[in-house]
């Protein structure tokens, strides 16, 4: 190699090196936050979310009709200007009533899925962190909840609870019904995480210095643990809806006429024939909010891997 290359060489390699201490750095989060909103798919996906979650929310503002207000002048009415998804055997907007009907499949969804993530969370941390024969005992557990057929036992919690029960009680039901068996993959996960950071060094290091349990937990393993728990509970979220929704579907769920995606789905599939509308959209509403969930958490995954992190 002559001495110009070599200079060569020597220059364009101090150029790159000054490029790459111009870059701007980012944080974790604010960089995993930048790779999330290049994902344009977990984006569109993300912002679905936010939409039809706020639209559940503020369903009284959004909605063109009353949830329960019947009209027998407008019944079985297919799309229409005025009636977008049509109608019910009572004339009721179905418009109206899917976005009412989000209500309850995401709330379930959001709760269930935030019980089985507090339940998870605890019992894996404390296997993860004990590990021995504890960890052992706490495992054996949960495989023998694996054991049993999950749908199942939901609905042999949902028995329990009276059929003219008030829709409050029923709620709260679910809550527990789906929190309770949901939480088994979480503490798994946990566990994981907290058996294999707990031998890193930063960990060794603030345990010499005398660091208590308590802050072990909080400030080292907890935090370094948080990316692939999001990801878990965002990806819980479609199981949960689609057992809501199967719940209701068999009479499981709410009662009439509060509605959910289940229950409209359940009243509109025997008309399938005559009235297609009335079990379309609840599906539809299911099936999208489904994809868009796992979509979000794919992309959330991505961003949230540390071993992507810095890349364009």
């Amino acid at each position: 190699m002559t001495v110009d290359t070599q200079s060569q060489v020597q220059v364009a390699a101090e150029a790159g090196a000054e490029d790459v201490l111009k870059r701007p750095s980012y944080g974790y989060w604010r960089d995993a936050w930048r790779r999330l909103l290049r994902n344009k798919v977990a984006t569109i996906a993300g912002l679905y979310i936010v939409l039809i979650t706020l639209a559940a929310i503020f369903a009284p503002i959004v909605t063109p009709y009353d949830r329960d207000a019947p009209d027998f002048g407008n019944t079985r009415e297919g799309p229409t200007i005025e009636h977008p998804f049509g109608t019910d055997p009572l004339g009721r907007d179905v418009f109206t009533r899917v976005i009412f009907g989000g209500r309850v499949s995401l709330g379930v969804a959001f709760v269930g899925s935030l019980t089985s993530m507090l339940i998870g969370l605890t019992y894996g941390a404390i296997a993860g962190y004990l590990g021995g024969w504890v960890d052992d005992l706490m495992m054996r557990f949960v495989d023998l909840m694996y054991g049993f057929p999950t749908l199942l036992f939901i609905i042999l919690m949902m028995l329990v609870i009276p059929p003219n029960s008030s829709p409050a009680l029923i709620m709260v039901g679910l809550f527990i019904a789906l929190g309770v068996v949901s939480w088994l993959g979480t503490a798994r996960l946990v566990r994981g995480q907290f058996l294999s950071i707990r031998e890193q060094d930063f960990v060794t290091a603030a345990r010499a210095l005398g660091a208590k349990p308590a802050r072990l937990i909080t400030r080292y393993l907890l935090p370094n643990s948080i990316g692939p728990i999001v990801v878990a509970l965002t990806l819980s979220i479609p199981s949960l809806i689609l057992t809501e929704s199967t719940l209701s579907f068999i009479g499981l769920g709410v009662k009439a006429p509060i509605p959910s995606w289940g229950v409209m789905l359940s009243e509109g599939w025997r008309g399938m024939q005559s009235d297609p509308h009335l079990a379309i959209f609840p599906a539809l509403a299911i099936t999208i909010t489904m994809l868009a969930f796992n979509f979000f958490g794919d992309g959330l995954r991505d961003a949230l891997d540390p071993t992507m992190r810095g890349r364009d």
